[in-house]
């Protein structure tokens, strides 16, 4: 069985992250798994894309090109819209390498248009990083529900006309897809039931798998050993909280978390408290809190990573709306308990009081309430730590997540009449 993963991104991102694990995780089990990507900045096995200083600029001049029909919108939001007009050669490169079936994953940024998915000659899966599939363009539609009939009068571009861009991209996709054999995964419940709601999905088939994460990897490691190669002391309460972008993009809730954090700064355990953002330089307005907050702007290795995670006591994700963010599931990996909103794919992972604390929908008070809840009380900590690590091991285990993949790859190319194929 020769699978091709199509992604944008081969690691920047969460979305890239979850593709090239699951690559690595179908190859752990014998599978051929190729990963097509639109520049390759990694060295992983089979994976596919040029490279180099000059391949990086023709992405970004393709990437000004694909946003000019977005200019116009002068009154748009921060969010993202791709038009996916721009037409490329990934679903060329990718069938080139003969494969039974193609996985798509974040496949924007002018990296495939929407009229190329036709051109894919296998039978497709397209596990959703986000709502982009089903809408008129956003990659979240956050209070619009436009996508469950027509898009049109877009929010996140600022309109008010029926058949203005994210009208004409909808249309589009319900043209060029009409007749493309296709499956659905999502990894999250919250992202499936939108789309069997959406006009553009609702009559596929849509399966739940989660991301899968390498547990011999994200692990807890000693805190005393993490918090000194943060320069933190161990007698401190450390909040973390992190995401590309963390403190620009107003979804990820870097608002609602200075308001929570400025709740926290009369609280009696202020004075214990620190703060690291990761994913983001300090804002110009950082917010009013009587403990420090610290940011550090990127983190380069996963080993990084897992030493931020072990050294904090709690994650906090207060985005308010999201699928299943890696990082939530990689800081319980780590053994440390989330807070976040009840919202999106935050249920799938954060089973209330067991291994963290789910707040009303962007309230902000009952956010500082988790916080404060989850640091209260060290044996509760310690209970919530173990049931953190155990939740991850018993629904996110990479080859676990790898081999349900794998049984739906079987079953479509049963189903599609191919002949057997091992691995």
């Amino acid at each position: 069985m020769r699978i091709v993963e199509l992604s944008t991104m081969e690691n920047s991102g969460g979305a890239a992250r979850a593709a090239l694990r699951l690559h690595t995780g179908l190859q752990a089990l014998g599978v051929d798994s190729r990963m097509v990507v639109q520049s390759r900045t990694g060295t992983h096995d089979y994976v596919y894309g040029p490279a180099g200083k000059l391949v990086n600029a023709a992405a970004k001049a393709r990437l000004l090109l694909e946003q000019l029909p977005v200019i116009p919108f002068w009154k748009r939001s921060t969010g993202v819209f791709a038009p996916a007009w721009l037409p490329g050669n990934a679903w060329r490169r990718a069938n080139a390498l003969h494969p039974d079936i193609t996985h798509l994953h974040w496949i924007t940024k002018a990296f495939l248009s929407i009229e190329d998915l036709a051109r894919i000659n296998t039978p497709i899966v397209w596990t959703l990083h986000d709502m982009w599939a089903f809408t008129g363009g956003c990659h979240y539609a956050m209070e619009c529900g436009h996508y469950r009939s027509h898009c049109g009068a877009c929010p996140v571009l600022g309109s008010k006309r029926d058949r203005d861009l994210s009208y004409k991209v909808f249309s589009r996709k319900i043209k060029a897809w009409q007749n493309i054999n296709l499956t659905i995964v999502s990894p999250s419940h919250w992202l499936a039931d939108c789309a069997r709601e959406s006009t553009l999905l609702k009559s596929r088939r849509i399966e739940v798998i989660p991301n899968g994460l390498d547990l011999d990897r994200f692990k807890p490691v000693d805190k005393i050993t993490a918090r000194a190669r943060l320069s933190i002391g161990t007698d401190k309460k450390l909040i973390l909280f992190g995401a590309m972008g963390s403190t620009e993009n107003k979804r990820k809730g870097f608002s609602q978390l200075q308001q929570a954090l400025e709740l926290l700064s009369v609280d009696g355990l202020n004075k214990k408290i620190e703060v690291i953002i990761f994913g983001a330089s300090q804002p110009s307005q950082p917010g009013n809190t009587s403990f420090p907050i610290h940011y550090i702007d990127q983190v380069s290795n996963d080993e990084d990573l897992v030493a931020l995670y072990s050294a904090a006591d709690v994650f906090v994700a207060p985005s308010l709306q999201d699928n299943l963010p890696n990082t939530v599931m990689e800081a319980l990996a780590c053994g440390t308990p989330c807070v976040a909103f009840r919202i999106g794919g935050m249920p799938d992972m954060i089973e209330h009081n067991k291994n963290g604390y789910l707040a009303k929908p962007h309230d902000s008070s009952d956010l500082a309430n988790g916080i404060t809840w989850v640091l209260g009380d060290n044996s509760r900590w310690q209970q919530l730590s173990i049931q953190s690590r155990a939740s991850v091991e018993r629904k996110y285990e990479l080859t676990s997540v790898a081999g349900k993949y794998h049984k739906l790859f079987k079953e479509l190319l049963d189903t599609n009449g191919n002949k057997q194929i091992s691995g």
